[in-house]
């Protein structure tokens, strides 16, 4: 059963300073932050290691290390943060036009490529005052979807990582495979055996950080040569370019590439599955109506933003 802990007589403001600390590793760069003194966030820090029982920063020479405890809290500690900050500043009634607040969408730099510039553009005229912050999206954080979700709005991710939470689809794509211009060793068309005897360049890579293609591909006994683990999507086409290299990449984004990027497509000779881009939310927020408007308004971009792409 999960240990229930009261929070009444703990100071908020310890939360802020344990931000600063983690972010940091510094209670000078730390104090600096918040605008404190140096002894006022010592004493701060001294508060916190008597709460959670643990040194949470030690120091070796000048620097500061972690505890592992410490290392825990890092992220945790910055989604309570934003928690917090939107139940207090949470309004009655929600104008776009007058809001302040931030909004933070966790996407990766395809889903940015295909509708980062149309989404923003429709927020900028939307919530002129408001701030729209892209946080990269990574496998620890999808992982922990739902704790991920209570500190931010939104999560854009294709089906195959998440289950059991709020959604709505945006729009399908199709992975291809690219390779470059100059690879004479695969023609026209691509068979089985080069899929198998080729090297690949993989975005992620293992058994919790693979793209539903890459799974597929192993449901039906291609194991790929992996020899380029790279974080982005946008790094494969230079990672292919100029090499003997293959990879899977959404056709949505081979589209936007530059005409000169050293690249060709082929179609995959074996069913990968079509991708489906979705937003993913905490069940918390349904009903909240700062949400729905950026719910409504990642809707009109996936709209407007694959429109022009067909």
């Amino acid at each position: 059963m999960r240990k229930v802990i009261s929070v009444a007589n703990l100071d908020l403001n310890l939360l802020v300073s344990l931000d600063a600390l983690l972010q940091h590793k510094s209670v000078t760069k730390a104090a600096q932050q918040l605008g404190l003194s140096q002894p006022a966030l010592s004493a701060a820090l001294a508060r916190l290691r008597r709460h959670f029982n643990d040194e949470l920063l030690y120091r070796v020479g000048n620097d500061y290390h972690f505890t592992p405890l410490a290392a825990e809290l890092r992220q945790r500690t910055g989604l309570a943060l934003d928690g917090v900050e939107r139940v207090f500043s949470a309004q009655p009634k929600f104008d776009p036009a007058e809001s302040t607040r931030e909004f933070c969408v966790v996407v990766s730099d395809y889903g940015i490529t295909v509708l980062g510039d149309t989404l923003a553009t429709l927020f900028t005229e939307a919530a002129p005052r408001a701030r729209l912050r892209f946080r990269p999206t990574s496998p620890d954080l999808v992982a922990r979807a739902e704790q991920t979700l209570v500190g931010t709005d939104l999560m854009l991710l294709p089906h195959g990582f998440v289950t059991d939470l709020p959604h709505k689809d945006l729009y399908r794509d199709r992975w291809i495979m690219v390779v470059s211009s100059d690879n004479e060793d695969i023609g026209a068309e691509m068979t089985v055996d080069d899929l198998k005897s080729s090297p690949w360049v993989v975005v992620y890579h293992g058994h919790s950080a693979a793209t539903p293609a890459d799974r597929q591909l192993r449901m039906l006994g291609i194991e790929p040569h992996v020899q380029i683990v790279t974080e982005n999507f946008l790094t494969v086409p230079s990672l292919v370019s100029g090499s003997n290299r293959i990879a899977l990449l959404q056709e949505q984004l081979v589209r936007l590439l530059p005409l000169n990027s050293g690249l060709r497509t082929i179609p995959c000779p074996v069913e990968v599955g079509e991708l489906v881009e979705a937003m993913w939310w905490h069940p918390v927020y349904d009903r909240d109506s700062e949400h729905i408007f950026l719910r409504e308004l990642v809707t009109r971009a996936a709209e407007l933003a694959t429109a022009e792409l067909r």
